[in-house]
């Protein structure tokens, strides 16, 4: 078993490391402060094909892979988690019409978000419908040849300024009267309002949107899948997106480390480096191997993704979980070994801390990954 990255997943990963130290590290502060969402670093993104990475070849992308996309993704949380959300945005939103879509769906949509001319949005939760996929109250209703939605989505990442939202919501089966879970491909346009953006505690500059869908319109040719399908679509877009989430929280932890390992050689306290302290090191030690570990474990689970491993969710849910809790962590201790100065916003640890939280939450909560685990282990009927 060979965990070295090819040459082309090397190079990869050394050309986002400079575009993120480049041109994202100088604005990191600046998105976290202004909590804006940065339109010249999307179109740095689009121009070096990392909102490509998503795509297949055939609609304008780079292959679409997810190991790759985790490598870039990692790189770029090492310095902004915020800006590491718009290719796993992009990822996130799309997954739906990559996975359920029909051919001319794909041609129809994929190629302006592999272009990174267009934003995509994942629309599932709503105020009384998070982890409980199954209680969500939208509905859309066929008349002629359009369906009509109605409802509302809360905690949208992008919602606002997507171009093409995802949206999952109950059809009525025309035989039994039952109320199924369906998804659409939606684009921009009347009937959609958005309510209100959160003021959230981290990831600032990436908006999240209250939508409000008011007897809009949407053409039947933009059902996903069957009517019914939208519960198996969305898990199966879960379970190839937590690899990504994964890897923002791995490379928080990573950033953190770094950050905290040069302050150690750095900082002098009773006549040495605090380095020298053991203290000091059992710290960064512990930091090491934790992050090593979500490390192995991201990127084994976007390998088994890609290569169509049966149980790939089972690796996606642990990878998500152990990351997030590593990040946590990581930053939280990293704060530790800087005392003061880690609590201070003259130091990037505690836009770190604040990032590192939603890890734990977004594309299921770890109390949900830890379900999905358990169920993976004990078989249907759990």
């Amino acid at each position: 078993m060979n965990f070295e990255l090819d040459k082309e997943l090397v190079f990869l990963k050394e050309m986002v490391r400079d575009l993120a130290q480049e041109k994202i590290a100088p604005r990191a502060a600046e998105i976290d402060e202004k909590d804006e969402f940065p339109w010249d670093i999307k179109e740095a993104l689009a121009e070096h094909e990392i909102l490509a990475m998503p795509f297949p070849e055939e609609y304008g992308g780079t292959g679409g892979k997810a190991l790759p996309v985790v490598i870039a993704v990692e790189e770029i949380a090492k310095v902004s988690a915020s800006v590491a959300m718009i290719p796993g945005g992009q990822c996130l939103g799309s997954a739906a019409i990559v996975i359920a879509g029909t051919e001319e769906q794909k041609q129809r949509f994929l190629p302006g978000l592999a272009s990174g001319e267009k934003l995509c949005a994942y629309a599932l939760t709503e105020p009384n419908a998070g982890s409980d996929v199954g209680g969500i109250q939208s509905t859309a209703v066929l008349d002629g040849d359009e369906y009509v939605i109605n409802g509302t989505k809360r905690f949208i990442s992008f919602g606002n300024i997507a171009d093409i939202l995802t949206v999952f919501a109950k059809t009525i089966d025309q035989n039994t009267g039952q109320k199924k879970l369906s998804c659409f491909a939606v684009e921009k346009g009347e009937g959609l309002v958005v309510r209100n953006l959160e003021h959230k505690m981290g990831v600032k500059g990436t908006p999240t949107a209250e939508l409000f869908f008011d007897n809009m319109r949407v053409p039947k040719e933009n059902l996903l899948g069957a009517e019914g399908d939208g519960f198996k679509i969305a898990m199966q877009v879960l379970d190839k997106t937590r690899s990504e989430v994964a890897a923002q929280a791995l490379g928080l932890a990573q950033g953190a480390l770094d950050f905290a390992v040069q302050y150690a050689r750095d900082r002098v306290q009773f006549g040495s480096p605090i380095g020298k302290f053991q203290a000091i090191q059992m710290k960064l030690a512990d930091m090491e191997i934790k992050t090593q570990a979500a490390r192995y474990l991201t990127y084994v689970a976007a390998d088994k993704y890609d290569r169509k491993v049966h149980d790939r969710g089972k690796y996606t849910a642990i990878a998500k979980a152990f990351a997030s809790d590593a990040a946590m962590e990581v930053t939280s201790e990293a704060i530790q070994i800087l005392g003061g100065y880690g609590y201070s916003k003259e130091y990037p640890l505690e836009r770190m801390f604040r990032d590192a939280k939603i890890q734990q939450i977004y594309e299921g909560t770890n109390e949900i990954q830890r379900i999905v685990i358990a169920r993976s282990l004990l078989g249907r009927g759990f």
